[in-house]
């Protein structure tokens, strides 16, 4: 099971960004996906997940400028950033809850991550 994610790079503050994480492999399905946070120095945090019913979540930090959403098909998320701001710079990583066609349960899985710098 692979994630890529894609989409970040350099904005302005008050600037928008998308951000995509499509999921591949030995996939029977997806439960949930999310997108998490880092900067150097500190705890990964979680920035938004959506489960595979549509229910969605946030952090505070995030709530009314970020929305997370899938595709029909289920297995690419997105995180469309809004009103951006220098505080918002981080590499955002994608995750996923999958359970492969060979395993009984559900697993997390990671990708690499994809830097955002809201910066003037």
């Amino acid at each position: 099971v692979q994630l890529v994610e894609s989409g970040g790079g350099l904005v302005q503050p008050g600037g928008s960004l998308r951000l995509s994480c499509t999921a591949s492999g030995d996939i029977f399905r997806i439960n949930a996906m999310a997108w998490y946070r880092q900067t150097p120095g500190t705890r990964r945090e979680l920035v938004a997940v959506i489960t595979n019913g549509g229910y969605t979540e946030y952090s505070a930090s995030v709530k009314g400028r970020f929305t997370i959403s899938r595709d029909n098909a289920g297995n690419t998320a997105y995180l469309q950033m809004s009103t951006l701001k220098p505080e918002d710079t981080a590499v955002y990583v994608c995750n996923a809850e999958i359970t492969p066609t060979t395993a009984g349960v559900s697993f997390p899985y990671w990708g690499q991550g994809t830097p955002v710098t809201v910066s003037s």
